[in-house]
C-alpha cells in the first residue's frame, strides 16, 4: 500500500493526475495499492498554498514531505513542466525518494534526457514516464492487429491529434513547441506497433491568435521511417474542435481507431477491414490513465523492470529533438511576452 506526493499543481497534477488518483482511491477496488491516507501535494510556484480538496494536505518543500513520509511507502508524481525536471529529481533523490512517476515528455531536450538517465543509473531510481497511450485498450487492439497478421503487414501509421489549446499556450510557457504536448502520446504507440525509426521529416507553425503569435506552439508534423513502415503524426493546437485518431494500412486493409476525446467519456472506437470486405466496428471502455496508475503503482511496488518503459520514453524524446532542429527556422522569431501573458514567449504582428 503506498502513500502519494504529487508535486506541481497544475493541469496534469490535479486535472489529471490526482483526479484519477481520487476516481481511483473511491472505487476501492485496489486496496492494496493505494493507501487511503491524505495525498500530500507541493506546488513549487507557491508552497504555501493551502490545500483544494479534503483529502489533500499541502507541505512546503520536499524536505517538509520527507518528515511525513516513509520514501521506501511512496510513489512520486512529478507534474511540473518538461523544462523544469532534473533539479527536482534530484532534490527527491537527495531526501531518499526513489519511485517516481514523471509526466511526459521525460524532457525536452536531448542532453537533459541523458542527464535524467544517468541519475538513475548511479542513484537507482525506480523512474516511469507517464505513458497512457501505451497502456491503452486501444493501443492493445491495435497491437494484435498488427501481430496476428489479420489485414496483412503494416506499411504505415497516420496520426491527427488535433485541439484547441490557446488559453493554456498563452499562460503556460512549460511547453515550448507544439512536438513537447500531445505527440509523445502518439509517437511512443508509433514506435511499439512498427519499431524503431528515423526522422525523415518535420515541419512546425506558430500560433496565431489576432495579432499575437507565439512561436512554435502551432501545428506540429513529423515523418518516421520504420524498417517497413511510415509513420506520419499531426498536431494541431489551434483546431477548433478534438481529435485523436489513428489509421493503419495493412498491405492488406486498414484500421481506423478513435482514442476517447475527453475525461468523462472513457470508450474507443475501432473500425477495421480486409480489402473489399466487411467492415467491423468496436466500441469499448479504455481509461488509460487509470489503467496506467494500476499498473504502475504495482510495477513500483513489486520490482518489475521499468527499463524498457524508459527506454522508449528516451527515444520519443530523442526523436522529437531531431524534429524540432529539422524544423527550425534561422533568425530571431519571438520576443518578450506582453503584460497579462507571463512565462509564454509572443509576438504581435502588424
Amino acid at each position: 500500500m503506498e502513500r502519494t506526493l504529487i508535486i506541481g499543481l497544475g493541469r496534469a497534477g490535479l486535472g489529471l493526475h490526482w483526479a484519477v488518483l481520487r476516481r481511483l482511491r473511491a472505487a476501492g477496488n485496489h486496496p492494496d495499492l493505494f493507501d487511503p491516507a491524505p495525498v500530500l501535494t507541493l506546488d513549487p510556484l507557491a508552497p504555501t498554498a493551502a490545500a483544494r480538496a479534503e483529502e489533500l494536505r499541502p507541505v512546503s518543500s520536499v524536505a517538509h514531505a520527507r518528515t511525513l513520509l516513509d520514501p521506501e511507502r511512496t510513489v512520486v508524481h512529478l507534474c511540473t513542466p518538461p523544462v523544469a525536471r532534473l533539479g527536482l529529481l534530484r532534490e527527491l533523490t537527495a531526501a531518499g525518494f526513489r519511485r517516481i512517476i514523471v509526466e511526459k515528455p521525460l524532457s525536452v531536450e536531448r542532453r537533459a534526457v541523458h542527464d535524467i538517465l544517468e541519475l538513475a543509473r548511479t542513484e537507482r531510481l525506480r523512474l516511469a514516464v507517464v505513458a497512457p497511450w501505451l497502456a491503452s485498450s486501444l493501443t492493445a487492439r491495435l497491437a494484435r492487429l498488427v501481430e496476428e497478421g489479420e489485414l496483412g503487414e503494416l506499411r504505415s501509421i497516420d496520426v491527427r491529434q488535433s485541439k484547441p489549446r490557446m488559453s493554456r499556450t498563452l499562460a503556460d510557457g512549460g511547453h515550448p513547441t507544439a512536438f513537447d504536448v500531445e505527440p509523445p502520446h502518439s509517437l511512443g504507440v508509433c514506435l511499439r506497433l512498427a519499431g524503431d525509426a528515423v526522422l525523415a521529416g518535420a515541419e512546425l507553425a506558430d500560433m496565431h491568435i489576432g495579432d499575437t503569435v507565439v512561436p512554435g506552439m502551432g501545428r506540429a508534423e513529423l515523418v518516421l521511417r520504420h524498417q517497413q513502415a511510415i509513420s506520419r503524426i499531426v498536431s494541431d493546437l489551434t483546431a477548433p474542435v478534438r481529435e485523436r485518431r489513428v489509421q493503419l494500412g495493412f498491405t492488406d486493409g486498414r484500421a481506423v481507431a478513435h482514442y476517447p476525446g475527453a475525461e468523462d467519456d472513457h470508450y474507443a472506437q475501432l473500425r477495421f477491414s480486409r480489402t473489399g470486405g466487411p467492415e467491423t466496428w468496436e466500441v469499448f471502455p479504455d481509461d488509460a490513465l487509470a489503467a496506467y496508475f494500476v499498473d504502475t503503482y504495482r510495477a513500483l511496488g513489486d520490482g518489475s523492470a521499468l527499463e524498457p518503459q524508459l527506454r522508449l520514453a528516451s527515444r520519443v524524446v530523442e526523436l522529437l529533438a531531431d524534429a524540432k532542429e529539422a524544423s527550425r527556422q534561422p533568425g530571431p522569431r519571438d520576443v518578450l511576452p506582453p503584460a497579462g501573458h507571463p512565462g509564454r514567449r509572443v509576438s504581435h504582428a502588424g
